[in-house]
């Protein structure tokens, strides 16, 4: 999350007219995140979020967004639910821009998890799989692999700028996986992005799973590769297997990985990093001048895709 719209009260009001959630008690900003702009809303009904979709949230998919995460929130995956207005919309707009306003979600997140945490967030993985799984709506995921290449061409000419070898590395590691990607494992509704910042817990229990806007019809193992990259690889690129196996062993306590799913792991590992080297890279080269968030290194994603080339990681 995080404020690339600044919102004047005025603004506010004119938006809740169309609804039904009381007088405004506090209004603030949220600062972590890159995609959006987001804020916290407290009134005299309850708390609120208010998201404005910003460049990268395409207006066509937003439907499929809001659509996910009403229909989870309805089946008690704790996903923030859309609110409607007085016309029976979870959409609106705000500033000229897409907003929506979803229910606030109780807990925090944690940036040191403990092997419970992880193991919990596995879990709380393969229930949003299971639970989405009659979900009527589909969406390509534009950044699978078929999106990677033409990703990367928007930066190719630059990417010398961060490191020498960027592009030789971001070649290699396409030719590769586009050769080996498995193409028939079981796939449905995943999140693909559900990092530490975007699950919180609560007296140790998983009481939120925020930002669906990267979700998507993909494998579910490769959903899983993106989540293991992002709790089990600390800021050190140190692989912590305790970790992955806690994770691993949370998510198959619901929905065990067949056998083509775990010979698919590692490649999916590689593939997962690749794409967030992909779009952290586009975002470093191209920074918003509004945003008050810093773009994340893509170094950091390079060294996670190399840990997973030299198959010391999951075996």
């Amino acid at each position: 999350m995080s404020v690339y719209t600044e919102v004047s009260r005025d603004v506010l009001a004119t938006l809740l007219d169309n609804y039904s959630l009381g007088d405004v008690l506090a209004f603030q900003g949220i600062l972590e995140g890159i995609e959006n702009s987001n804020f916290f809303l407290e009134t005299s009904v309850g708390r609120y979020v208010l998201t404005i979709f910003e460049k990268r949230a395409a207006k066509q998919d937003l439907p499929y967004f809001l659509g996910l995460m009403e229909y989870l929130a309805d089946k008690n995956f704790p996903a923030p639910k859309p609110i409607k207005n007085f016309n029976g919309a979870t959409l609106g707009k705000i500033l000229g821009k897409p907003a929506t306003i979803v229910t606030f979600l109780d807990g925090k997140c944690t940036n040191s998890p403990s092997l419970d945490d992880v193991k919990a967030a596995g879990t709380a993985l393969a229930n949003l799989h299971i639970t989405a799984t009659d979900f009527p709506m589909q969406r390509s995921n534009n950044l699978g692999l078929d999106g990677w290449r033409p990703l990367f061409q928007k930066s190719v000419s630059r990417a010398h700028e961060i490191h020498t070898d960027l592009v030789f590395e971001i070649e290699s590691a396409l030719d590769r996986l586009e050769k080996s990607w498995p193409h028939d494992l079981p796939k449905g509704t995943i999140h693909a992005d559900l990092f530490p910042d975007n699950m919180f817990l609560k007296d140790g229990t998983v009481s939120g799973v925020i930002d669906y806007y990267f979700a998507a019809t993909d494998a579910y193992a490769y959903d899983l590769a993106i989540t293991l990259n992002a709790w089990c690889i600390n800021s050190e690129c140190v692989w912590d297997n305790e970790a992955a196996m806690a994770m691993i062993g949370g998510y198959e306590a619901i929905r065990p990985l067949n056998l083509e799913e775990k010979k698919a792991l590692p490649l999916l590992l590689e593939g997962a990093a690749l794409r967030f080297l992909l779009t952290r890279l586009h975002d470093w080269l191209n920074p918003e001048p509004d945003a008050l968030v810093k773009p994340k290194d893509p170094l950091q994603q390079l060294a996670c895709l190399k840990l997973h080339q030299t198959g010391q990681t999951i075996r």
